[in-house]
């Protein structure tokens, strides 16, 4: 499953902002893989905090291994906080998913209600979690619940890809929120396109 978008999402980009609407014609669609499953979700973009794609390929096999290949919060509260650290993460890690999977199960923290929160309601409600800053609730919303109106200031490829296309030296807040409500209701679309620019560079440059 890819995040959703069209051609009513790129056509209002277009009209916009035609640096970005450029960028849009040069590129085209652009596939990200969603995980709609929110625990999933949380679990993983805990791991994969500060280590790479490859140790997070290998680190997650080894947690879907260990929990029978579903990602639940019974199956991990029955695996015990030191049997997640053993799959190849601190221990720190391990009690924050640990943490999670006991809300969750316990009731403490309602992971249906999140789906049906605003954004801002959903980043304050995920960064409530042991673990979980509001760049990691903001990626959640975006890879896991498809929310089309997420650009993350934090996010240091949105950055780069931000001063390629529009040729600044540094993405001030001042500067971001200008182009955050240019882009708006679609900064997830946008966040795709600047993503991929700052990752190999302007197209046809």
């Amino acid at each position: 499953m890819y995040f959703p978008y069209g051609g009513t999402e790129t056509d209002y980009l277009r009209e916009r902002d035609p640096r970005l609407g450029a960028v849009i014609d040069r590129l085209g669609h652009i596939d990200r893989e969603l995980d709609p499953d929110l625990f999933t979700a949380v679990v993983s973009s805990i791991v994969a905090q500060q280590i790479s794609n490859a140790a997070l390929a290998t680190v997650w096999g080894r947690v879907n291994d260990l929990l029978g290949g579903e990602v639940n919060p019974e199956r991990g509260l029955a695996a015990g906080t030191g049997a997640i650290q053993a799959c190849g993460m601190a221990f720190r890690k391990a009690g924050y998913i640990a943490d999670f999977a006991s809300r969750v199960a316990d009731g403490s923290f309602d992971l249906e209600a999140v789906s049906h929160m605003t954004d801002a309601e959903a980043v304050a409600a995920l960064s409530s979690l042991r673990g979980v800053g509001t760049w990691t609730a903001e990626m959640i919303l975006l890879f896991s619940l498809a929310r089309p109106d997420i650009l993350a200031f934090d996010d240091l490829g949105i950055q780069r890809g931000m001063c390629l296309v529009y040729h600044h030296r540094k993405i001030t807040r001042d500067i971001f929120a200008r182009h955050r409500r240019r882009l708006s209701p679609y900064g997830s679309i946008a966040s795709l396109y600047f993503w991929e620019v700052a990752a190999n560079g302007m197209p046809g440059e």
